[in-house]
């Protein structure tokens, strides 16, 4: 059956976020008596939604944050961060473009461990938004990436069966969600990830999304 509609992650692969995710988890170290985190640091603790993203710039101090405190520190970091979710935030070079010309011909989707609500406003203040009918955030109430259930309601919200779409994403969580959930999926090689795109056994490694025609091309 041929691929009916793309399925994105958001960051590291749609959006370069990194800026202001790490301004605001700074600000939340700052707050807490710790030092700032490097933007490359940053990067590696990204992808398995706030409380994670969150434990883990504690756990580099030496902290374990668990329970009612972790649930506080998110609040705290989601006040930091969601005013400022589009003032550094950027497409990556290509993407714009690219979005465009696919919403032409497929239905795009993003399915993201990041927030629903601040997810939309991203896409939709970058110029993408109305080319993504369905935005699906890591507060969707199942089970996040690399669980397979993120992938499964974005097809079901999508109205197309999974062999009707493909994901494409950056990390390792994008391709385990993915390879669980029955779905075909491509990795950018410019993303947040600690294992080179090359090493995540997806089933298409890109430089840009400039490589998508060609792996749609593939897939029919």
């Amino acid at each position: 059956m041929s691929i009916r509609a793309l399925i994105f992650d958001l960051d590291g692969t749609l959006v370069d976020s990194l800026p202001d995710l790490a301004e605001a988890i700074n600000d939340l170290m700052a707050k807490n008596g710790l030092a700032a985190h490097a933007e490359r640091a940053v990067a590696s603790m990204v992808g398995k939604g706030v409380p994670v993203l969150v434990q883990k710039a504690f756990a580099a101090h030496g902290v374990t944050m668990e329970g009612e405190a972790l649930a506080a520190q998110v609040k705290t970091y989601l006040g930091f961060y969601e005013p400022r979710a589009t003032r550094l935030t950027r497409l990556f070079p290509h993407t714009a473009d690219m979005v465009k010309e696919l919403a032409k011909s497929y239905r795009l989707a993003v399915c993201t461990n990041k927030p629903t609500a601040v997810s939309r406003e991203i896409v939709d203040s970058l110029g993408i938004g109305a080319d993504i009918s369905v935005v699906v955030g890591g507060d969707s109430g199942v089970t996040p990436k690399p669980a397979p259930d993120m992938m499964w309601l974005v097809a079901e919200r999508l109205g197309l069966p999974k062999d009707e779409v493909l994901m494409v994403g950056d990390s390792a969580n994008d391709v385990a969600s993915a390879k669980a959930a029955g779905v075909k999926v491509a990795v950018v090689r410019y993303g947040y990830t600690d294992i080179p795109a090359d090493e995540l056994d997806a089933d298409f490694v890109m430089d840009d999304f400039r490589e998508l025609p060609a792996v749609l091309e593939k897939l029919r």
